[in-house]
């Protein structure tokens, strides 16, 4: 039997614009569960959390030293687990990049030094064979947090997107359109770093329309999304800096700026690249991946390299990057097959953070998982978990719809080990 090894992850961001509720509680909860049903050493699980000051805080590096660690020590055999409570972010992918959503999907550490779909992909990719690693992501925009993973259970990817556009259509060509049309819209909206008030529509059992994106609500008591739009990232960013400057363009390398080498592999490819751009002498360009960088980018570069400062690019130098193509969007293979990811919602869904009447607080996915497995005893697969999930969730009157993402072969395994 294998070893059972575990790493949650809860984020509240106590006394902050982005602060949330039920993401410790979530934790807690979890911890337990796997003590009591799945059999997991307490040893073997480790707690991030940002509960109070004294213990070791939830930083991007440090969740990425922890995730490391997990599979860095995992054998064939071995069971993983990560949970992660929390905000839930997307970046506009780069101009060009073919990423499956048409964004980065990232999860949001508690001091915003974000960590990519594409990072839990490679991270998955290094799980070794025979090993299985479990990613339950309770955060806003979770549907496609792994990276190039088949999509069992949602409608995130633009695969799914085109196939559910292309029904609707088919019924109604004028409201297809506008389906179309307002998706746009509200891309571009994002893209400048406005969060637009939710729209409201009917969504299909297993996906939704895949173009709006739709925000959970909750039958009573207090509900707040965890989703940190980026205008609250980018205002989180200047109050961090010192910086009233920064913009959708210049948020990669502020991030690049501000966390350097404890950066997302993925921020510190995109440096490497675009650093060989500018010294290139392309910077003056508009279109490609300078122009969309932004011109408060660019002049960074360019105080950094005159004034002899190239070490500030050490970490993004030293980063392998084979080709253009892995700052866009990595390789084009699907995600190993030992990795499975269960989200709180679609990638343009949010997930909702919940308190009660009473004053329990908790993830609206978290709280599904826990009231399905105590009330079955047996195993309980993947899939089904999924759906009686988006069952109960949809009774309770929100609109999130967890997705399942994981090869053929592990879509009925039972959940976790």
């Amino acid at each position: 039997m294998g070893r059972k090894r575990a790493l949650l992850v809860g984020i509240n961001y106590p006394g902050t614009k982005a602060e949330l509720r039920g993401c410790h509680n979530d934790v807690d909860r979890m911890h337990r569960c796997l003590v009591d049903r799945f059999d997991f050493d307490e040893d073997d699980i480790r707690v991030l959390v940002d509960r109070d000051s004294s213990g070791t805080q939830p930083t991007g590096a440090n969740i990425r030293r922890a995730m490391a660690r997990l599979v860095g020590d995992a054998r064939p055999g071995d069971f993983l687990f990560f949970h992660y409570s929390g905000h839930g972010t997307r970046l506009p992918a780069e101009k060009g990049q073919d990423d499956d959503t048409g964004y980065d999907e990232c999860i949001v550490p508690s001091d915003m030094n974000l960590i990519t779909d594409q990072d839990f992909r490679e991270l998955v990719q290094k799980v070794p064979n025979g090993c299985l690693f479990t990613i339950v992501s309770d955060s806003c925009h979770s549907g496609g947090l792994l990276d190039k993973a088949k999509e069992q259970i949602g409608n995130s990817t633009k695969q799914n997107q085109t196939q559910s556009r292309e029904r609707e259509e088919q019924s109604d060509s004028g409201s297809g359109f506008r389906s179309f049309l307002k998706g746009t819209v509200r891309d571009v909206f994002e893209s400048k770093g406005v969060h637009l008030p939710p729209s409201r529509h009917s969504q299909s059992h297993y996906g939704g329309d895949g173009q709006d994106e739709t925000y959970a609500q909750p039958t009573d008591g207090h509900t707040k999304n965890r989703s940190l739009p980026l205008s609250t990232l980018i205002e989180m960013l200047k109050e961090k800096t010192g910086k009233d400057d920064i913009d959708v363009g210049s948020i990669r390398m502020t991030l690049f700026n501000i966390f350097g080498d404890d950066a997302s592999p993925k921020v510190k490819k995109f440096m490497k690249v675009m650093l060989g751009k500018f010294q290139e002498g392309q910077s003056g360009e508009q279109g490609g991946l300078m122009g969309m960088v932004g011109s408060l980018a660019q002049e960074f570069l360019k105080v950094k390299l005159e004034g002899n400062e190239e070490e500030t690019f050490k970490p993004a130098i030293e980063q392998e990057v084979n080709s253009v193509d892995e700052v866009y969007a990595g390789t084009k293979t699907w995600a190993p097959n030992n990795g499975i990811l269960i989200s709180g919602c679609q990638s343009n869904q949010t997930s909702a953070d919940a308190t009660t009447p009473q004053g329990s607080s908790y993830g609206a996915l978290s709280n599904a998982i826990q009231t399905i497995l105590a009330e079955k005893r047996g195993d309980v697969s993947n899939k089904d978990l999924v759906i009686k999930a988006r069952e109960l969730l949809a009774k309770q009157g929100y609109t999130q719809q967890p997705g399942l993402y994981c090869s053929d072969e592990h879509v009925h395994v039972s959940f976790i080990c």
